[in-house]
């Protein structure tokens, strides 16, 4: 189901909680949401639609076709290349902001059955997932 946008900034910049089996109905209400945004959105923290679970949605172009991948429990478990840029963010309002990403990145994640994963992403896939990732941590852009 596709749910409003949360914008309260006291509210995002909570820690969400450890998602579990009870919030697969969360991970598939961002799923809709973000791709009811997809025109101007390539990812989404489950905080972004007012619940404070570590679940993120995003537009995942690491394979040979773009796919919207779910992941509970995202955990960045290593990080290289730094760089500077800006980003945006539906929840917030104005222009981008400054802010530090890495080009390389792995993840430590739970499928949607349940099953622990551990992935390495690049480029513009893994500054979304970053940027989702700050999310579940309270952290705004």
């Amino acid at each position: 189901m596709i749910k409003e946008l949360m914008h309260d900034p006291i509210f995002l910049a909570g820690k969400s909680e450890v998602a579990t089996k009870e919030d697969l109905q969360v991970a598939q209400d961002l799923l809709d949401t973000l791709m009811a945004h997809r025109d101007s959105c390539v990812g989404m923290a489950a905080n972004m639609i007012g619940v404070r679970k570590r679940i993120i949605a995003f537009l995942d172009e690491s394979g040979r076709a773009p796919t919207y991948t779910v992941m509970l429990n995202p955990e960045i478990i290593n990080k290289d290349g730094a760089y500077d840029t800006e980003e945006s963010c539906l929840s917030l309002l104005g222009g981008p902001r400054p802010c530090k990403r890495y080009k390389s990145i792995k993840v430590k994640y739970h499928t949607l059955e349940l099953q622990t994963r551990i992935k390495t992403y690049t480029g513009w896939t893994a500054q979304i997932i970053q940027h989702e990732v700050d999310h579940c941590d309270g952290v705004l852009i």
